[in-house]
């Protein structure tokens, strides 16, 4: 089963892909228009051939925003949406690519497929 992980945000999504017990990163996707970030999504679940997304939630505004971002790719793409906690990632993900010794560069265009990547990581191991 092919899960695709979505860290949502107002101007950039995170995205990572899972295709078996290990989730990697993908790529990050920043937009200004909601039918931008709707498009890239559903080219990459063809392309992919996604059977499920998993969005992270925060909590707060955020969390709610999050949630119905989540509905509607549901409701668009016909494939199963959950949400998963993300509190967090964003942070760890950092953490860890500074530890790596990911130069800034490629962290900051990155950070939120890793942050992504470990949401959907904590989903696989749950």
């Amino acid at each position: 089963m092919k899960i695709l992980g979505i860290d949502y945000g107002k101007s950039k999504v995170g995205l990572s892909l899972a295709d078996g017990p290990l989730a990697e990163p993908l790529k990050v996707i920043r937009y200004k228009d909601f039918g931008i970030i709707r498009q890239g999504i559903e080219k990459i679940v063809k392309e992919e051939g996604i059977d499920k997304i998993i969005v992270g939630v925060s909590e707060g505004k955020m969390g709610e925003e999050s949630k119905k971002f989540g509905l509607i790719l549901s409701k668009n793409l016909g494939i199963t949406v959950e949400t998963f906690d993300e509190t967090l990632t964003s942070q760890d993900a950092q953490r860890m690519s500074i530890e790596a010794g990911v130069n800034q560069k490629k962290r900051h265009k990155m950070e939120d497929a890793y942050a992504a990547t470990i949401m959907l990581q904590n989903y696989l191991d749950s």
